[in-house]
């Protein structure tokens, strides 16, 4: 007889199997990383920006699943979207029809820049991406794209073409035809784009690698720059947009800036339903779709579904009924200034910069021997081992969770959900005070951990 399938009974079956499934049947240096760093902890529950445990221990969220979690974990807004489009049994995907929620997702989604005209909905960020470069190339006739030193648009091997890390393209050769420029270089894309081949320069209005921001006008200016040779701007704004920085979008910091396309997703999923979208002025899209002929040519095949855009609704209607940029503007500003503040106490910690709720907080050589000369070890051993150091104690012993913004960088970024508020954001910079008092006065655990680090490093050389 079969037995139907029950997900709980699952879950409390197996559910205690998570990491060895995980290192047998998937990505098996998953569970080693996390082992190894000590963030092989079990999440029983989520709800908002906090996580709790089998023992029903708090953890405050600084991660946001890497922004995913705008409006944190099981807005109640967006579940009962979801439960409702799931009721309602709607004839979804047939793929020959025209349904509503896609073209009331758009029209919301372009009300938010309105110099843009049409939508494509993709499952993800890097697909976003994807779309942009495609249609950009296509648009133009064109066949190069530029990108700035450090970006990051995904992994895809479009997006891959625009990464900025090494560490990520190496292996994956040949990729698209690129350059990078260094981000606010105006004379370096200017010689690029006298050449002649240029489609598109694609940013990240603030770099999610290092928390490093485009410097005021620059993005005015390379857009003119882009348009004066007849390539278009594309802003990547899948980390940075719906009030990330305390704006709707990154970009609108910058006065007089319009890209041709901006790429959106994480957030607009809810955390539930992966989606991206692409978003474009009309006449890119009439050049991709010029006939009938062509309705197909760029497509996808989870793209607008039901679920998906039924979220992205939701989530936008949180915002504006929430005032959730706002706060991400106001608590954002909050939790950056209270950092700041600590700079010039502590002789580690060289920056704190960013915009809304994304705050990159960097480390750098102490004046002091002493501990110059236990930076001196973690470096010589492997860059960004004492941001990883921070993270450590943040998770272990003040349960908040945090991560380093990129491979060998000594910055941690703050990327948490939009909905915290002023007592989240000073639980952190407490618990981060007592964590960097511990660190200048050579706390014995967190330097121990530190020389664990170490020999890890040295072992996977």
């Amino acid at each position: 007889m079969t037995k139907e399938f029950d997900l709980t009974a699952l879950l409390a079956e197996r559910g205690a199997e998570r990491y060895e499934l995980y290192a047998k049947h998937l990505n098996h240096q998953q569970p080693r990383m996390l082992r190894t760093i000590g963030f092989d902890k079990v999440y029983e529950r989520a709800e908002g920006a906090h996580f709790w445990d089998a023992d029903g221990n708090d953890y405050l969220d600084m991660l946001a699943g890497f922004a995913v979690m705008g409006l944190g974990r099981h807005h109640p807004v967006v579940r009962k979207a979801l439960h409702d489009v799931l009721d309602a049994s709607l004839a979804d995907l047939t793929r020959f029809d025209c349904p509503p929620l896609p073209g009331l997702l758009a029209e919301k989604l372009l009300s938010y820049s309105p110099h843009l005209d049409r939508v494509f909905f993709g499952n993800s960020g890097t697909e976003a991406v994807e779309t942009a470069l495609k249609f950009a190339r296509y648009a133009t006739g064109r066949r190069r794209i530029l990108y700035c030193s450090h970006a990051f648009h995904g992994l895809t091997t479009g997006s891959l073409s625009v990464n900025g890390e090494d560490s990520f393209r190496k292996g994956f050769a040949p990729l698209l035809p690129d350059t990078a420029v260094p981000l606010g270089d105006l004379d370096a894309l200017a010689r690029e784009l006298k050449k002649g081949d240029v489609a598109a320069l694609i940013v990240e209005p603030v770099q999610g690698k290092g928390v490093h921001e485009a410097p005021p006008g620059y993005l005015r200016a390379a857009q003119e720059l882009l348009h004066r040779h007849k390539a278009l701007l594309i802003a990547d704004e899948v980390q940075t947009g719906l009030g990330r920085t305390g704006r709707f979008y990154a970009y609108q910091h910058d006065d007089g800036v319009e890209p041709d396309l901006v790429c959106v997703a994480k957030a607009l999923s809810g955390g539930y339903v992966p989606v991206g979208a692409t978003l474009g002025k009309d006449w890119i899209f009439q050049k991709v779709y010029s006939s009938m002929d062509r309705v197909q040519v760029h497509s996808a095949s989870f793209g607008s579904n039901a679920q998906a855009m039924a979220a992205g609704l939701a989530v936008l209607s949180v915002m504006e009924n929430e005032e959730i940029v706002a706060n991400a503007a106001a608590v954002g500003e909050r939790l950056k200034s209270r950092l700041a503040a600590l700079v010039d106490r502590y002789e580690l910690l060289a920056d704190v910069r960013g915009r809304g709720l994304m705050i990159g907080i960097e480390f750098g050589r102490p004046g002091s021997l002493k501990l110059r000369s236990r930076w001196t070890m973690l470096q010589a051993a492997r860059k960004g081992l004492f941001a990883q150091m921070v993270v450590v104690p943040l998770l272990q012993r003040h349960r908040i969770l945090t991560q380093v913004s990129g491979d060998h960088l000594e910055v941690i970024k703050l990327i948490p959900p939009l909905i915290i508020d002023t007592d989240d954001a000073d639980r952190f910079v407490d618990a981060f005070t007592e964590v960097m008092e511990d660190a200048h006065n050579g706390g014995g655990l967190m330097w121990d951990f530190g020389k664990t680090l170490v020999k890890q490093a040295v072992a996977n050389r």
